[in-house]
């Protein structure tokens, strides 16, 4: 037995509750079992019991054994006053309030059927990544799709939080949000941190100003990257490190240029060179001007799509790295990394941005977004389609991403819809 099981026996009344009394031998009715508290103090809030007739609200704790009551030091903590039942697996010790005063205690070992448990165990003893892999097949359609709802939204409420952290460190600036949650995700994974860390010395409020000249957002971007060649006779190169020097100097940026080490390039084809990355960049910052408001007001989807398929300056169509022409033209940012970016970077906004201003209509955009995007095809998406899953759109993808790492990986069967369907006695 283990804390999660019994807080979901209790939470789902999953125990015979005929001639229910405490441990102290005290008539016991349950009205309302409580609200799941996710924070700090007692498993369940306004819950309603009777013992011995009286009427009770209050908090309920659960352990597997009472002592834990004293292990983890409710015995000092004023929030543990208001618990009016403590539901135990095993009641090896009576337990007391700050007050003294001693809190009824309710043991279900021997009231839950052995059912429920091995069900459970079953679960948790599975090898497969999907843990119900082989029962997946016997829960009713209508319990996986709502799932698939709950977990797309979990995960667009996650992303949005991180948002909402970069937002309160950039002192709700919403344009320098907007700039550094997307100059991150032009790193397409491997190069995340340095894009977040460039996006941070040169902020936006500079790079606004620049917006109309492509090859000082271009000087200002790979200067800062620490990524210019310092003995190229490339016209181009040449203007990129006097156009640094000047606005380097102007704005004191000069001390805080990266190392180019810190860019990485292995595993990458040349197209997706952080050079090459930091150039379709820069595009966008000059043809979009406010990022955040192209989002807000994009409403058709093909808007954002042409948004993001973005052509280099001409002399990134001939280089991937500064003073070494390429054989071939080098690609633009093309339709997959333009989906790629919706997905990651421009929904996430949106839904921050939706949730912040209290405009559900943009959270519905957001989905509608997804929703016009195809599956991504990887191992996840692959074993979901094996099981009977549909995989058509960005938003069935995401939703089982996030699903399979938030409830299959770590086994969390009990908070999904599936897994409690399959562990609750039938």
């Amino acid at each position: 037995m283990n804390e999660d099981l019994l807080s979901f026996i209790w939470r789902f009344q999953y125990f015979e509750k005929k001639g229910l009394a405490t441990d102290e031998h005290l008539p016991l009715s349950i009205i309302r079992p409580g609200q799941r508290n996710a924070d700090a103090g007692p498993d369940f809030s306004e819950a309603r019991v009777t013992i011995n007739e009286v009427l009770w609200v209050g908090s309920i704790e659960i352990h597997v054994k009472a002592s834990d009551w004293y292990l983890h030091e409710h015995h000092l903590n004023g929030a543990y006053d208001c618990v009016i039942l403590h539901v135990v697996w095993e009641n090896d010790q009576p337990v007391m309030r700050r007050d003294g005063t001693m809190v009824p205690t309710l043991s279900l070992n021997g009231l839950v059927k052995a059912s429920v448990i091995e069900r459970y165990r079953c679960l948790l003893d599975e090898r497969d990544t999907v843990p119900c892999n082989r029962q997946f097949g016997d829960v009713e359609q209508i319990r996986k799709y709502a799932m698939l709802d709950r977990v797309l939204l979990e995960r667009l409420e996650r992303k949005a939080q991180e948002i909402q952290n970069l937002l309160e460190a950039n002192q709700q600036d919403w344009e320098q949000t907007a700039y550094q949650w997307l100059g991150r995700h032009f790193g397409f994974k491997l190069n995340d941190a340095p894009f977040q860390r460039l996006t941070g010395i040169v902020p936006w409020k500079i790079i606004r100003k620049h917006t109309d000249r492509l090859i000082q957002v271009e000087a200002l971007l790979f200067g800062c990257s620490g990524l210019i060649s310092e003995n190229s006779e490339e016209i181009y190169v040449r203007q990129l490190q006097q156009e640094f020097r000047f606005l380097g100097a102007k704005y004191k940026l000069l001390d805080e240029t990266m190392q180019a080490h810190e860019w990485k390039y292995a595993r990458l084809r040349p197209a997706g060179f952080p050079t090459v990355r930091l150039a379709q960049f820069a595009r966008l910052l000059c043809n979009t001007g406010s990022i955040l408001n192209r989002l807000i007001v994009s409403e058709h989807f093909n808007e954002i799509r042409e948004l993001f398929r973005i052509e280099q300056s001409a002399y990134w169509r001939e280089h991937y790295l500064l003073g070494k022409k390429a054989r071939a033209q080098v690609p633009v940012l093309g339709t997959d990394a333009a989906h790629l970016l919706i997905v990651n970077a421009a929904v996430p906004l949106l839904v921050a941005y939706s949730k912040h201003r209290q405009q559900p209509e943009l959270l519905d955009r957001a989905i509608y977004w997804l929703s016009e995007i195809p599956a991504e095809d990887n191992r996840i998406t692959r074993e979901w389609a094996s099981l009977g899953m549909r995989v058509k759109t960005a938003a069935d993808s995401q939703a089982l991403i996030e699903w399979f790492n938030n409830y299959c990986t770590p086994k969390q069967c009990l908070e999904c819809m599936v897994g409690a369907a399959l562990v609750r006695d039938a």
